[in-house]
């Protein structure tokens, strides 16, 4: 009685996984992609889009960047993208990254990938989420992830450090993370697929300034003042209560150049 008991608990248990699988695969055959958080347009002969990131942003000049082809090889082929470079009147200077992923959701990844693929070393785990306050199109608090890395580089034959601040997070429409782990946007794609058949189409934001050791809280406080003033000229309003920002959730990132180094 209990081996046939046993044998019935392992049949129904591998019969759940097949149903399980070809859920899954007929989902990722007949998803729909879901709509962007950011502002795009589209890419002539491309079925991929331009983020597009604000020109005129406080006192900043900005010029927008192309994408490296490293980036370009290394991300799925229908990954979109933005990126532009701000340079306040006294030549402090921030890299804004936008990663948006299509139907392949490999696009993001960990941002140590890249930060040390480039030569800086992370001073430590990502730190607890943060907050900005982005005041329209109506006040909301913006949950971040904020990193600190090292650079030592050679200048006329003497090495200098560099220090650098990347602050990043995530938006899907309706959601946003900023996480250490990833968990909360995979169960809400998974929720969306199973629910709706759509894929939600989360883009990594991120953005990257360099300075010299000491000046990491006064880069961080002008970082903050440009991403308030920036995040509502591209990225879409959030729906209320869609914040995640759990230490357990992950950190997922694009690519990025130093600036002027």
């Amino acid at each position: 009685m209990i081996e046939a008991r046993q044998k019935f608990a392992c049949f129904a248990a591998l019969g759940m996984m097949l149903v399980g699988a070809a859920t899954l695969a007929w989902l990722n055959t007949h998803h729909k992609l879901g709509i962007p958080a950011v502002r795009t347009t589209p890419l002539p002969n491309s079925s991929n889009l331009q983020v597009e990131l604000p020109e005129n942003v406080l006192d900043y000049q900005s010029t927008n960047l192309p994408i490296q082809k490293l980036v370009l090889d290394f991300l799925p082929p229908d990954t979109s993208y933005g990126s532009r470079g701000y340079i306040a009147p006294d030549k402090f200077q921030v890299l804004a990254n936008v990663v948006l992923m299509g139907a392949d959701r490999t696009s993001l990844h960990k941002p140590q990938f890249c930060l040390e693929g480039q030569g800086w070393r992370l001073d430590s785990a990502p730190s607890s989420p943060e907050t900005i306050t982005v005041m329209r199109p109506t006040r909301y608090e913006l949950p971040v992830i904020k990193l600190t890395a090292s650079r030592e580089v050679t200048e006329g034959g003497q090495k200098r450090l560099y220090r650098a601040v990347y602050i990043y997070w995530y938006v899907a429409d309706g959601e946003m993370s900023a996480s250490t782990t990833g968990f909360d946007r995979m169960w809400l794609m998974a929720r969306d697929l199973i629910k709706s058949g759509v894929l939600q189409r989360w883009a990594y934001i991120s953005y990257f300034a360099v300075c010299n050791p000491g000046e990491e809280s006064a880069a961080f406080g002008r970082m903050k003042e440009l991403i308030a003033a920036s995040v509502p000229e591209f990225q879409l309003m959030p729906r209320q209560n869609s914040v995640s920002g759990s230490p357990q959730n992950a950190a997922i990132t694009p690519c990025l150049t130093a600036i002027g180094l």
